[in-house]
């Protein structure tokens, strides 16, 4: 989920905790147990700082290892240890546990986003995303407001919390039964389909879906209880083709490829010569538009000029971001000469 959700939770898990009586018992622990409840609700995102270096590294990374099973263990033993330090008059165990509980829970809610998680690796080295509640979720969100208006005004935190936890458990229960509904439906449509991905939106009554069939991928809404198809493309594995090849040569899309299950390619003829060879994400779509696409330009002789991998809405930006990656190739093929 956004970071405001997991900030709103490491509160409201905060609010939980004053339920136990050896973190109540205690100011130090307590203080201890807020702090390890907001950062622990912040940790297995630590890896943002990878877009700092560039957003091939960052969609390979996020949500993966630092979201896996030993990273859950490491993450509340690190931010544990560290307020420890600061606080040794805290309990440490249940600095520990409530610390381990925001990160576990972290990691829960984000599964169920479109976009996913590595939850289980290494047993299972593979995206987890079932789809069922939106990356930022306004009534989660707004419940938590809720819960810390009553915790200000006078109320207990831990029973406001534990009734509010109450109600976002049966909203998870609702969503994901309206999300299997959405899939029963495609499948009677549709029975020879071989993937369904499904992602929600900000109206609860709404999915968008993919349906990737041996022939087509659909691209349709779930509106009023019935399917709406928007586009159809041909199912196109990627071809042995030197063109496409070349292209994946390239770190950007070969980050895009890791993380998008998918999507069309394109090649496009330049006007001057060379290729544009565009993989478009087909799970994001707004306003008839495909934001999430990888580019890989290359010349005449098949070599890489530039390329991006992210969110795009407009050419000009496009361009921009090509452009500052042939430029970077430039440099580094510069450095290079120059060492030898």
């Amino acid at each position: 989920m956004d970071t405001a959700s997991h900030v709103a939770m490491g509160v409201g898990i905060t609010g939980l905790a004053t339920l136990d009586p050896g973190a109540a018992a205690s100011t130090a622990t307590m203080q201890a147990v807020a702090l390890g409840a907001i950062i622990g609700s912040q940790a297995p995102d630590f890896d943002t700082v990878l877009k700092m270096k560039n957003n091939a590294t960052y969609i390979t990374n996020h949500r993966g290892a630092t979201h896996s099973i030993p990273a859950v263990i490491l993450w509340s033993v690190l931010v544990t240890a560290v307020i420890y330090l600061f606080l040794p008059e805290a309990s440490l165990f249940h600095l520990w546990l409530w610390t381990f509980l925001a990160i576990v829970v972290h990691v829960l809610v984000d599964i169920f986003n479109a976009y996913g998680t590595k939850a289980l690796a290494p047993i299972k080295d593979r995206w987890i995303a079932i789809g069922a509640i939106n990356t930022f979720d306004p009534f989660i969100f707004m419940l938590h407001i809720v819960g810390v208006v009553f915790w200000i005004a006078g109320a207990h935190p831990g029973y406001t919390f534990l009734i509010i936890y109450s109600i976002i458990a049966l909203y998870y229960v609702w969503r994901m039964k309206a999300r299997n509904r959405v899939i029963r439906h495609a499948r009677r449509l549709h029975p020879y389909a071989t993937h369904i991905f499904v992602s929600p939106t900000y109206q609860w009554s709404e999915f968008h879906l993919v349906i990737r069939t041996l022939d087509y991928l659909h691209v349709a809404t779930w509106k009023k209880n019935n399917i709406r198809y928007l586009e159809s493309y041909p199912f196109e594995p990627i071809p042995d083709d030197p063109i496409i090849q070349a292209a994946r040569d390239d770190h950007n899309l070969a980050a895009f490829l890791s993380f998008s299950p998918t999507y069309r390619w394109e090649v496009h003829q330049r006007p001057f010569g060379g290729y544009d060879v565009v993989f478009t994400d087909l799970r994001y779509r707004a306003a008839g538009y495909y934001p999430f696409v990888s580019v890989v330009r290359l010349d005449r002789d098949l070599c890489i000029e530039g390329s991006y991998t992210g969110w795009i809405y407009d050419k000009e930006k496009l361009e921009y971001k090509l452009k500052i990656s042939r430029d970077s190739k430039k440099r580094k093929r510069a450095r290079l000469l120059n060492a030898t």
